[in-house]
């Protein structure tokens, strides 16, 4: 008894005849999918264009000098725009929550670069007031510049600048033992003598 054609290749047949006729039925909708498809995706193109276009223009105006307000959900590079721009002014209490914004993000180099301007801020402010012979403060921030320079050379061991800075504070602190004290009398220096023998004013950006 003879066997006839196998039935798997008129089932293949039928099923691709099948799924032709969908493809013909469903063309329309497709055509009319396409333009709102390729419209989304342009919004989409656009606004991120859109975005990358105002943070540019953000972080431009805080190099500027202008005082833009920027959200701990901002990019990370526009939240080290603003983390410069603060210590440049030396409004070092609002640094702290955009840095360790950039730490929650593993922003290792910008965070380190932020460290570095932070205590670039607390020594520049060390300086002013050894310059006015007001030596209380300048005991504290030095320590804190050390810390952040060294937090900042943690993420970035090659940020030369932040090594220079770290041995100024620390020749300070060792000039002036003094700084460590928790109590005792007030160090008393001639100003001129003071100011001759410090190292010279923190290096490179802000």
């Amino acid at each position: 008894m003879t066997r006839g054609p196998p039935a798997p290749a008129e089932g293949r047949g039928g099923a691709g005849a099948t799924l032709g006729k969908a493809l013909r039925r469903a063309r329309p909708h497709l055509l009319l999918a396409l333009p709102i498809l390729l419209l989304l995706v342009a919004l989409g193109f656009g606004a991120a264009a859109w975005r990358a276009a105002r943070d540019n223009a953000a972080i431009a105006a805080l190099v500027a000098g202008k005082d833009v307000p920027v959200s701990l959900d901002a990019p990370a590079p526009l939240l080290l725009a603003r983390v410069q721009h603060l210590a440049r002014r030396g409004v070092t209490e609002e640094i702290e929550p955009l840095i360790e914004a950039l730490d929650r993000r593993g922003e290792t180099d910008l965070s380190a670069r932020a460290r570095y301007a932070l205590g670039n801020a607390r020594l520049r402010q060390a300086f002013d007031h050894l310059e006015r012979s007001n030596l209380d403060p300048a005991g504290p921030l030095i320590t804190l510049a050390r810390q952040d320079y060294r937090r900042a050379l943690q993420g970035r061991p090659d940020l030369w600048d932040a090594k220079f800075n770290l041995d100024v504070a620390s020749r300070l602190l060792r000039d002036f033992p003094e700084f460590d004290r928790k109590t005792g009398d007030e160090l008393k220096a001639e100003p001129k003598k003071i100011w001759t023998e410090i190292p010279g004013q923190p290096r490179g950006e802000p």
